[in-house]
C-alpha cells in the first residue's frame, strides 16, 4: 500500500514536499517514482529512484527544480519541489516497481494521488 502526501495550493515559485508512506512490501527492495496526472491529460512521468537512492532519473520538464529521495528505514520516498510553475498543476501519484524505468506499464503498485495546485 502506498499513501502519498504532502499536496496542496501554493504560488508559481514556491516550494512543497510530497511523501510517500509503503507499507505491506519489503520496500528497500522497489524502485520508487512520482508519476503526475493534469485535468484532461495523459499521466506523466516525473522522478524515479532505484533501491539504494543511489541512480535517479527526471522527466525533463521538472529537472533541477525537483528532487526524489528515499529513507529506507522509514519506507518513505520523497519529492521535494521547487520553483514551482502553473503548469506543474496536477495530481501527483507514487508507485513501485522491480525494474528502473519512466513508463507506467513498469509500476505495479500506485498510491491514491495527492492534489497539487500552483496558482496565483
Amino acid at each position: 500500500q502506498l499513501i502519498e502526501s504532502g499536496g496542496g495550493l501554493v504560488q508559481p515559485g514556491d516550494s512543497l514536499r510530497l511523501s510517500c508512506a509503503a507499507s505491506g512490501r519489503t520496500f528497500s527492495n522497489y524502485v520508487m517514482a512520482w508519476f503526475r496526472q493534469a485535468p484532461g491529460k495523459e499521466r506523466e512521468f516525473v522522478a524515479t529512484i532505484i533501491w539504494s537512492g543511489s541512480r535517479t532519473t527526471y522527466a525533463d520538464s521538472v529537472k533541477g527544480r525537483f528532487t526524489i529521495s528515499r529513507d529506507n528505514a522509514k519506507n518513505t520516498v520523497y519529492l521535494q519541489m521547487n520553483s514551482l510553475k502553473p503548469e506543474d498543476t496536477a495530481v501527483y501519484y507514487c508507485a513501485a516497481s522491480q525494474s528502473f524505468g519512466s513508463r507506467r506499464w513498469e509500476y505495479d503498485s500506485w498510491g491514491q494521488g495527492t492534489q497539487v495546485t500552483v496558482s496565483s
